[in-house]
């Protein structure tokens, strides 16, 4: 297929796991990726695997003026797709949690991309696409991911608001609700505790297994692609049944 032919789509966070998977397939498919990340170790071997068709940017998600982003955007021309898939998370009960925690938070998961979407949408071409890497966490009730569940949550809400003010230029607006994916994104937590958090995960997950990051980018892929031309303000689960939405 060719979906992507002669099209640009920025990533955020787009050098490991789900979005370096989409990466590789929109490149397959022809076209051509922005993809941020803030780290350079990663950055590097990436811009080497990915060649002409990629460009890549050092950027932190949770920088308010979106600089980087807007810079390196200008240099491609307008963005026919924008995928937000930029984020960290952090567990911790209630009582574990403070105020230099919940702005980091904060900034990365919510503030980032809700002011990168505002000064990236006079770049954005008519009939684009706008997609939100949430979280299966928002729905599961887990004690210690309330924080994190709360910024996902927020960028639901945010989508729902995008899909009805962008409408207007036909731009469509939706949400990727990724489950256990195998990405290496709990690898903050120590052995024990993760493997704990994940067999307690995977034991409500009806497949009994954890997805890819391959399955997971098939599905943002859609949602960025002509394919998807009458979905807006929707939400996708990938996460083999856990949530059922």
């Amino acid at each position: 297929m060719n979906r992507f032919q002669n099209k640009n789509i920025l990533i955020t966070g787009g050098t490991s796991g789900i979005g370096l998977a989409g990466a590789r397939r929109i490149i397959a498919e022809g076209g051509h990726v922005v993809i941020t990340g803030s780290n350079e170790e990663k950055i590097l071997p990436v811009r080497r695997e990915l060649g002409a068709q990629a460009q890549i940017a050092r950027n932190d998600a949770s920088d308010q003026t979106a600089s980087a982003l807007i810079e390196i955007v200008d240099s491609v021309g307008e963005l026919h797709g924008v995928w937000f898939n930029a984020g960290i998370a952090t567990l911790g009960f209630p009582e574990e949690l403070d105020a230099a925690l919940f702005d980091k938070m904060m900034a990365t998961n919510v503030r980032g991309p809700m002011l990168q979407l505002a000064a990236l949408s006079p770049k954005l071409a008519s009939g684009a696409s706008v997609v939100l890497t949430a979280s299966s966490s928002v729905y599961e009730g887990a004690a210690a991911t309330g924080l994190y569940a709360a910024t996902k949550g927020a960028l639901i809400a945010m989508a729902r608001s995008w899909a009805t003010a962008l409408a207007s230029r036909g731009i469509r607006v939706n949400v990727l609700v990724p489950g256990p994916i195998e990405t290496g994104f709990r690898d903050f937590m120590p052995d024990k505790v993760r493997e704990g958090f994940e067999a307690f995960v995977l034991n409500q997950v009806p497949l009994k297994r954890v997805g890819t990051p391959e399955e997971a980018a098939a599905v943002a892929l859609f949602l960025l692609s002509d394919e998807a031309s009458f979905v807006t303000g929707s939400q996708y689960a990938v996460d083999g049944g856990l949530v059922m939405l």
